[in-house]
């Protein structure tokens, strides 16, 4: 059998290297990219991830030549991309609207919508030859309602969803299926920056105040994870354009 290959943005995350492990465990060769080269190297050998089997990539996904180029390379080595994953994003700070930096805005945005934008427009090409291929984009619940401090983060997830169905209309008749996955809270180091803002905003406790949904707790990376793997995966093969919640029940509350 052909081996197949997923290509995985933000690897050396929370989400991202559970994401690897993943597809990993799946038999995929996996092109781990990530903006920081040391820290991608550092994360497999922590995780003592399968050297031969990987790829390590540092790449900016909000630079277009970056990207371009590192597509390039992943063809020339594999001929193929079976699957791509959009872990990388970033969350900035929060701050109400009229206090929010235009910068910090744009720079959200460059990252969490761009640097997508870039990964499949680049990607898709090498899967059409194929006929077949996949996508999964990490949105989160906050683009699916408007909450306070997030008018950065959360918009930037708004417009990733409304990209995700786009490419899902335009590509699900070429064999290219493209979702998102939108996690609640995860435990991780997003969730740790987020609560570290909070306090700056005066919250004394702000992890007491957060809503984890009926199943009373923040998610583990690996759940997300899980979710990302079904998504790009045979057994998803008539699922497409679809914004998976995987949020413990907190958008139904």
């Amino acid at each position: 059998m052909e081996k197949k290959v997923c290509l995985i943005t933000g690897a050396s995350g929370d989400i991202g290297k559970e994401v690897t492990r993943r597809f990993l465990r799946e038999a995929y060769e996996t092109v781990m990219i990530a903006f920081d080269h040391e820290k991608l190297e550092k994360t497999i050998r922590e995780e003592n991830f399968d050297r031969d089997r990987i790829l390590p990539l540092a790449v900016d996904v909000s630079d277009e030549d970056a990207v371009r180029k590192a597509i390039d390379r992943v063809e020339e080595r594999y001929g193929r991309i079976d699957a791509l994953v959009n872990t990388a994003g970033i969350c900035g700070e929060y701050s109400l609207t009229a206090d929010y930096p235009y910068e910090d805005f744009k720079k959200i945005y460059e990252v969490n919508v761009f640097g997508v934008f870039l990964m499949m427009k680049y990607s898709i090409p090498v899967m059409l030859k194929a006929s077949k291929g996949s996508i999964v984009n990490i949105a989160s619940v906050s683009g699916m309602r408007g909450y306070s401090y997030e008018s950065a983060y959360g918009s930037s997830k708004w417009a990733l969803i409304g990209l995700t169905q786009n490419v899902a209309n335009e590509y699900g008749g070429k064999g290219i299926r493209c979702n998102c996955v939108s996690p609640g809270w995860v435990r991780s180091s997003m969730m740790d920056k987020t609560l570290d803002c909070y306090r700056k905003l005066g919250m004394k406790d702000p992890e007491s105040c957060l809503s984890y949904g009926s199943i009373k707790r923040g998610a583990d990376p690996c759940e997300i994870a899980n979710a990302v793997y079904f998504l790009s995966s045979d057994q998803a093969s008539y699922i497409n354009g679809v914004n998976l919640a995987v949020d413990g029940g907190m958008t139904i509350q």
